[in-house]
């Protein structure tokens, strides 16, 4: 167990002494412009990296809609996930929810209807697939931290993070159906998490699944009680923090392409990324430190 005490200056979110109604982060974001970011953020809360010990915060603070995937709230989870992305400060992102009872609720449909228009339509869902591509391809991993209901695009954004952790509470569901409108693109997302047939069975019956049944089938790899969930996300950050960041980065660029090729091309396709891992200096760093018994100085530089 990594105590708490390792990474001193994150800073923990009290869930359970806090109301959705009173949990509006203002103690923790002084205002609404995130490091220069010319765009003031209305559905999320952004606890920032430099003072939170290189781990950025983006909390849905939309509860009003349930944290609807409206496109003013895609647009603000794209900038806050790609700002800066290369800041050697930043070692994680996670995504979370001010509501205790809401991770998301999904599109806000209202911004769907016929009479909105096919352009409209499609950018909506464009920005979608630009909010999912981005987590993808975050230099860092990107966290799911779930603490209420997650459906239809909620529920694709988890299986979009790396991987997600949740509250027992917690439910998991592509409803689509039930409105006349299949779950299509967090099908897309949740068959690459979870086996087919248990995805199909999600997106084609609509049938919320509970958080145990999610940590089951592997859409989240840990659930707790809520009063838990923080100090889960602390040991899992701990973990993260103390590798080298541009290692971690190569080793996510390569897991993402490889799980599109064939067996042997993947194979092949590793042995090209060991070589490239074997001459980074960080890498030379970390075997000198397992063979000389200390811990590993990182460079974090890019070679």
């Amino acid at each position: 167990m990594i105590r708490l005490s390792y990474i001193k200056n994150l800073k923990l979110i009290n869930w359970t002494s806090l109301s959705s109604r009173s949990r509006n982060y203002s103690s923790t974001t002084a205002t609404l412009k995130f490091n220069k970011v010319d765009h003031d953020f209305k559905k999320i809360k952004i606890l920032p990296e430099e003072s939170n010990d290189g781990l950025r915060r983006i909390v849905m603070n939309d509860t009003k809609t349930r944290n609807a995937m409206s496109m003013e709230m895609l647009t603000e989870l794209v900038l806050a996930i790609n700002f800066n992305k290369s800041n050697k400060l930043l070692r994680a992102i996670t995504i979370e929810s001010a509501d205790d009872a809401v991770f998301s609720a999904g599109h806000n449909l209202k911004e769907m209807i016929v009479d909105k228009g096919v352009e409209v339509q499609k950018a909506l869902f464009s920005k979608c697939t630009e909010l999912m591509m981005s987590i993808r391809k975050s230099e860092v991993p990107v966290i799911g931290v779930v603490n209420g209901l997650a459906a239809a695009a909620g529920c694709q954004l988890v299986s979009a993070c790396d991987f997600a952790i949740a509250s027992i509470s917690s439910k998991f569901s592509t409803p689509g159906a039930n409105f006349g409108l299949v779950c299509a693109t967090p099908g897309v997302g949740i068959s690459r998490v979870i086996s087919r047939n248990n995805a199909a069975f999600m997106v084609l019956t609509a049938i919320p699944i509970s958080a145990e049944e999610a940590f089951r089938l592997g859409l989240v790899v840990k659930i707790a009680p809520t009063v838990e969930l923080e100090n889960i996300l602390a040991e899992i950050y701990a973990h993260i923090k103390s590798k080298s960041r541009p290692v971690m980065k190569l080793g996510k660029e390569f897991f993402y392409a490889q799980l599109d090729y064939p067996y042997e091309k993947a194979m092949k396709q590793g042995e090209l990324a060991v070589l490239k891992n074997m001459q980074h200096q960080d890498c030379q760093e970390g075997v000198l430190s397992f063979i000389e018994k200390r811990n590993p100085k990182w460079s974090h530089n890019e070679s």
